[in-house]
Formats: structure tokens, C-alpha cells, sequence
């Protein structure tokens, strides 16, 4: 689990709330939790599965076009921020 989070949060700037997902999984890691693996971090595992094979496409941001904050703060396990652009491609 450590190395399957640890690949994980190289791209955790391109998963939206990765840090409140992820918490359950960070967990496991500590020195004296039974590793036990219930729904909840069955769900998360397989949501950030899903995340790192359907990411977005990252892209030049556009000046021209507005931009959304997205804040993600979860207890006092961490904190982080990404910023959004909406943006039609063309392929």
C-alpha cells in the first residue's frame, strides 16, 4: 500500500480532494494498524485507480478564459489547492 501511495501522490495535483481519499489508505501505513482492508478503503483504492487511468487533459491555461479554485482541506491530515480551467480541445 505505502508504494501504491506513494506512485499516487506524484499525480495528486491532478486529483481533486486526493488528500480526503486518500486518508483511510495513509492509515494502513501507520506502525500499529492492523491491515484490514473494509469497504471504505476498498472504495478509495479503486477511486484513485480510476483517477490516475482517466485523468484530464493538462493543457496551457487560456488568459482569456475565466479560472476556478478548487480548496481541499480534510481534519488535519492536509491541505491542498488546485487550480481549474474549463477549455474546449479539438482532436
Amino acid at each position: 500500500m505505502h508504494c501504491f501511495l506513494r506512485f499516487a501522490s506524484y499525480y495528486r495535483n491532478h486529483i481533486n480532494h486526493f488528500v480526503h481519499i486518500t486518508s483511510s489508505l495513509y492509515n494502513l501505513c501507520s506502525k500499529d494498524v492492523v491491515f484490514e482492508i473494509n469497504k471504505e478503503r476498498r472504495d478509495a483504492y479503486e477511486r484513485i485507480k480510476h483517477e490516475l487511468t482517466n485523468s484530464p487533459v493538462i493543457i496551457l491555461p487560456d488568459f482569456e478564459l475565466p479560472f476556478k479554485l478548487y480548496i481541499d482541506a480534510y481534519q488535519s491530515q492536509g491541505l491542498g489547492a488546485a487550480l481549474h480551467q474549463r477549455q474546449i480541445v479539438d482532436t
